[in-house]
């Protein structure tokens, strides 16, 4: 992957727009990127990430201050990188998610979404791949082959980090090498052998567990047996014992089996006894039964005679049954007839008192009762068909009458219209008139206000930079008395730290004075000795006390010191950072008085707020102009229009006069006294109604008359026939259906009696019951019970004999089933058994447990091989920086106190031919070390990534702790890394390596944010 170019807007220190030519610094091979402290070097490293990968590394990512504070609110931040690979050209341009100004928004802000573009460039022409972040990230991530995490690593090998790595942990070291090289997928394997493991071994365990509840199983079955098991095998010998207990239970069902059927033959012999008693008493009690029917039969035979004279007198009423009904319907008809018409003709003398359109009818109402009146009005059939047509002529004119209320409703709106247009007429001249007037006066005073809010723009920009200057002077304020405060903590800590390491040095003196007597103290008799390998020890030496307690002390006071001096390594470098601050802000006018920064931020704010009303102002006056002439103009046409509406509205309301007046004169006649037609058609309805009713009535009452002497005709030829005189006599003999129905049942019931008692005289329980009691034979209760008691309890007995083989039966099938299962189940446990062992031992070899004496994972072991390619890339860098004295090592010795081991680093000194831990190591040394170290560890990933070609690799601060010998022999293996056309920047502010390296990206730092130029001899900007 190679870098052509990078673009820079808004982002970090970088307030405007920078663009950086990476071919023009290519051309070179090596570059430096120089510039002061907090210029902005690292966020150059932090724009090339952010535009790969969408974030930049570290704690910048967390604090999300990406956007330049210099920057123009307006601003949007940007980078774009233009880069090549896998022999394709790309360009991808990212903006962080960024608040703009907004007058709608929340506080004034409007928050823009972080925004993405990936293009191709393609036969010359660029074309788009994405715009979405997540796609455009993946597509990066396939053509570089390493994450974000990797790329920091490769590309820019930060110093400081793998001096860290250096002297770390072997857990540390896990950590970074694990991101770096993606080994998750041996943890994978790692944990899917310990689930497996647990899955053999739970199976195994859920397999013993079912061999015990078989043996329990067994056991609870026989235990209702009450089996002797003195000669019994013991529990725990689980297949024996199950053989002897189907065995007893064996015999034991035997016994129980014969005693069984003795019971039960005893059982029977008492069953027939008892029922051969039960049979004599039964048909005993059913010749009793017998005798007391026939008695009752006797005594009812009179009353049976009677229901069936009775029941014959009321078959022969039944046969006119129908005809009396028939005559009593029709008489009820003419009654209920009769009653309409007095009714009906009583509502129409009423109605025809009341209703004029009754009273002109000419109706000859008879006097008195309707029933004694057969035409109680004549004419009125004639009458009725005169009112019903000219009910239809009125019907027929109605929407007439609707038209005419329509035509009066039209006439009085547009009576009303007209007197609005006329007043609106004369409200639109008035407000043409106020419009002409505020426009006049609103154009005379529009030049002065231009002019003031000309200066808008100028008055805020001096606000800001009083404000800025007021915030840069309180802030140095701060950070004068914040590096005072530091100041005395340093002292303090320096002192602590001096006494601490006084202390550890006296200790430490005196134990290494102290030393053989130290020794002497762990000999043991008869043991060997640690120094000289004898098992005798003729002379201990003897020493002052202390022995172990003070090796304790010493140790003590060691890690006291360490801390000590960590503590005060932090405040220094905390003091550093605070006397930067003050001269940073000293060089940004902090030193200024605060009152004179004060009074002349206020001045500024009254000015520029001043200045920001007059805009306000302007224009809230250009836009009321421009909605005065609109609303002019809206009110001369309105004006037009409601002249015109006007004349037509005179026009339709003479039309609308004249066709209600014609219309009202026509229909005057049809509504007679009534006020409408509607009224007039809703008094001929009810007149209708009420004539129409009392015709109908009249006409029902003859009909029925004649239906009612029909009927009574017909029943006086029947009755002679049925054999009654008169309708009365009839009637008298009818029953009602219940009656009728009660007696036929009592009659049949009394038949059928008499017929079953008949035949149980015949039948051959009642013959065999008379013979046994000619013969003496009568019922004994208590024998009989006496019998039934014994044949109970023999029938219990029996039942429990049955029960208790049965039961010793089921035993034995079940124990014979458990044996046969226990035997399988054994059987098929031996192997997950074997399988389980063999995976326990696999995962804990695997995960760094059991056997595996370097408690060494396999995650770690995959990671080990890659430290050792890591180290022997390394190596052949360092040999050539510490002019062939030093290499890197990997070991897999094993660390103290069971720790896990593998991950180990040492140095090899090959002018004295021994190792040392890599912690022993200068300053100078550290950083070769840690260089070559970065370097190793980035061709080795490169070949992990599958062979991704780094053309552009960035080197990070660090050069200032070597000598002169030792940066020249660094800068000849860095001159080497750009074989093959690879290009590397470094980034250093020492003063050599500016006059050592010609080609160089500077960082110009600035009150109102950083700039970029690159100079290769010729000083031109970017």
């Amino acid at each position: 992957m190679r870098i052509h170019r990078l673009l820079i807007s808004g982002f970090g220190p970088f307030a405007g727009t920078e663009e950086i030519d990476f071919d023009r610094l290519s051309a070179h091979g090596l570059f430096l990127l120089n510039g002061p402290t907090g210029a902005g070097k690292t966020s150059v490293l932090d724009a090339i990430c952010f535009a790969l990968y969408g974030s930049v590394p570290g704690a910048r990512q967390e604090g999300k201050r990406l956007r330049s504070d210099h920057a123009d609110p307006a601003q949007e931040p940007a980078v774009a990188c233009e880069f090549s690979a896998q022999g394709r050209r790309f360009e991808v341009a990212r903006s962080p998610a960024w608040d703009k100004p907004s007058a709608r928004g929340k506080n004034g802000f409007t928050t823009q979404q972080a925004k993405t573009l990936l293009r191709e460039r393609v036969d010359g022409t660029w074309t788009e791949k994405s715009a979405r972040n997540d796609e455009a990230g993946a597509e990066i991530l396939a053509l570089l082959g390493m994450d974000r995490e990797q790329f920091t690593r490769v590309v820019m090998l930060p110093q400081g980090d793998f001096a860290a790595f250096l002297r770390s942990k072997a857990t540390d070291r896990l950590e970074l090498l694990q991101k770096l090289f993606g080994t998750e997928r041996f943890e994978s394997v790692e944990q899917e052998l310990s689930r497996q493991a647990q899955a053999a071994k739970d199976e195994v365990s859920h397999l013993a567990g079912r061999l015990e509840l078989l043996a329990a199983r067994a056991e609870a079955e026989v235990a209702r047996l009450s089996l002797d098991g003195s000669d019994a095998p013991s529990p725990e010998n689980t297949a024996a014992r199950l053989g002897w207990l189907e065995g007893a239970v064996a015999a034991r069902l035997e016994e129980l089996t014969g005693k069984a059927g003795q019971i039960e033959a005893a059982s029977t012999e008492c069953r027939n006894a008892v029922d051969v008693e039960t049979l004599r008493a039964e048909r005993r009690r059913k010749l009793d039964s017998a005798a007391a029917r026939k008695l009752a039969v006797e005594q009812g035979a009179q009353l049976l005679d009677d229901h069936l004279l009775r029941l014959a007198r009321h078959r022969k009423a039944e046969v006119l049954q129908g005809q009396l009904r028939n005559v009593d319907a029709s008489a009820a008809k003419a009654r209920s007839a009769a009653t309409a018409v007095e009714s009906a003709f009583t509502l129409l003398s009423l109605a025809a008192g009341e209703d004029p359109e009754l009273a002109e009818l000419e109706l000859h109402l008879a006097p008195g009762p309707a029933a004694d009146a057969a035409k109680p009005a004549a004419g009125a059939a004639s009458e009725l068909g005169r009112l019903r047509s000219l009910l239809a002529v009125v019907e027929a004119r109605l929407p007439d009458e609707d038209r005419l209320q329509a035509l009066r409703k039209r006439h009085g709106s547009l009576l009303k219209n007209q007197e609005e247009l006329a007043a609106a007429l004369e409200q639109a001249g008035k407000r043409a008139k106020e419009l002409t007037d505020e426009r006049t006066r609103l154009q005379d005073g529009l030049q002065d206000l231009e002019q003031h809010a000309a200066t808008a723009a100028l008055r805020q920009k001096e606000a800001a930079a009083a404000e800025e200057l007021l915030d840069v002077v309180r802030r140095y304020g701060s950070a004068i008395a914040a590096r005072e405060l530091v100041k005395v903590r340093h002292d303090e800590c320096r002192d602590g730290q001096l006494e601490a390491k006084r202390r550890w040095l006296d200790l430490r003196e005196q134990r290494l004075a102290n030393a053989a007597a130290e020794l002497a103290a762990k000999l043991v008799h008869g043991e060997q000795c640690p120094v000289c390998g004898s098992p005798d020890h003729p002379a201990p030496a003897a020493g002052s006390s202390g022995g172990p307690e003070l090796a304790q002390e010493e140790e003590e006071a060691r890690l006291v010191h360490e801390a000590a001096e960590a503590a005060f390594a932090l405040v220094a470098r905390e003091l550093g950072e605070a006397s930067q601050l003050v001269a940073v802000l000293a060089g940004q006018g902090g030193d200024t008085a605060e009152d004179e920064a004060l009074s002349a931020t206020e001045g500024a704010r009254r000015a520029a707020a001043d200045a920001d009303g007059a805009v306000k102002e302007l224009e809230a006056v250009r836009l009321r102009l421009g909605k005065l002439d609109t609303a002019a103009a809206a009110a001369q046409e309105s004006r037009t229009g409601t002249e015109g509406e006007l004349a037509r509205t005179a026009a339709s309301l003479a039309d609308v006069s004249e066709q209600s007046s014609a219309l009202d004169h026509a229909l005057a006649g049809l509504r007679g006294t009534h006020r409408s037609l509607a009224q007039r058609r809703r008094a001929l309805e009810t007149a209708v109604t009420v004539l129409n009713k009392a015709v109908e009535a009249q006409a029902h009452l003859h009909r029925m008359e004649i239906q009612a002497a029909e009927a009574l005709e017909q029943l006086e030829l029947a009755l002679p026939a049925a054999g009654f005189t008169s309708a009365h006599e009839a009637r008298e003999q009818l029953l009602d259906a219940d009656e009728a129905a009660a007696l036929e049942a009592r009659v049949r019931a009394a038949q059928d009696e008499e017929a079953r008692v008949a035949e149980l005289f015949v039948s051959d329980d009642v013959l065999l019951a008379l013979e046994e009691k000619s013969a003496g034979y009568e019922m004994d209760r208590e024998r009989l019970d006496a019998l039934r008691e014994a044949a109970a309890q023999a029938l219990q007995d029996a039942r429990d004999a049955d029960l208790a083989a049965g039961m010793a039966a089921r035993c034995l099938a079940s124990l014979r089933s458990i044996r046969a299962e226990y035997e399988d189940l054994a059987g098929s446990a031996r192997q997950p058994a074997e399988r389980a062992q063999m995976l326990a031992g696999l995962a804990d070899a695997a995960a760094g447990r059991g056997e595996n004496s370097y408690r060494m994972s396999l995650n770690s072991y995959v990671l080990a091989a890659r430290l050792e390619q890591v180290a022997v890339a390394a190596s052949e860098r360092l040999v050539a920086m510490s002019d062939g004295r030093y290499l890197l090592q990997h070991t897999d010795a094993k660390a103290a106190r069971g720790a896990k081991s593998g991950l180990g680093l040492e140095v090899v000194d090959q002018w004295t031919g021994f190792r040392r831990d890599t912690s022993t190591l200068s300053g100078g040394e550290s950083f070769m070390a840690s260089l070559s170290l970065a370097l190793g560890l980035a061709d080795v990933v490169q070949q992990e990534a599958g062979g991704v070609e780094i053309e552009t690799l960035f080197v990070d601060e660090g050069f200032g702790s070597l000598d002169e010998q030792s940066l020249e022999q660094v800068m000849d293996a860095l001159e080497g890394l750009r074989d093959g056309g690879r290009v590397v920047g470094l980034v250093s502010h020492v003063a050599e390596m500016k006059q050592r390296i010609g080609a160089q990206l500077q960082v110009i730092k600035g009150r109102n944010g950083s700039t970029l130029r690159i100079s290769d001899g010729a000083d031109a900007p970017v």
